[in-house]
């Protein structure tokens, strides 16, 4: 269990070191060509159990965490542990805001489950 914390701090380290130093079009261009890795089911931790240590990673990273760091990340873990998930950005015009989460099938996993009504989604990668 201690790996999967340990694993999800990197992969916010990894994914904020992108956006600060590479822009936002190599973060995009990461999270688009990591494919989900096969896993058998037995073996793979539960998705409740990912994005939990997701969460607990956030809490012990050094600064804040933004939504958009944080669901790359979530990505690309969950696609490291054979899940089919994929990133959503999203806007909404008044009051002007964006936010980005992370799907599974349609279903919002990493965030409240009525994302899709509150921002359009402008893209999913």
């Amino acid at each position: 269990m201690k790996r999967l914390i340990v694993e999800s701090w990197t992969l916010l380290v990894f994914a904020g070191f992108i956006m600060r130093f590479r822009g936002l079009d190599a973060l995009y261009q990461t999270i688009r060509t990591q494919h989900v890795r096969s896993v058998p089911a037995r073996t793979r931790p539960t998705l409740e159990m990912l994005c939990h240590f997701m969460d607990l990673a956030c809490v012990f990273y050094p600064t804040r965490v933004m939504c958009l760091q944080r669901s790359a990340a979530t990505t690309l873990l969950l696609r490291r542990h054979g899940r089919i998930a994929e990133m959503i950005i999203g806007a909404q015009v008044l009051p002007l805001m964006s936010h980005a989460w992370v799907e599974i099938d349609g279903t919002v996993v990493n965030d409240k489950p009525y994302m899709r009504d509150i921002y359009r989604v402008l893209e999913r990668c």
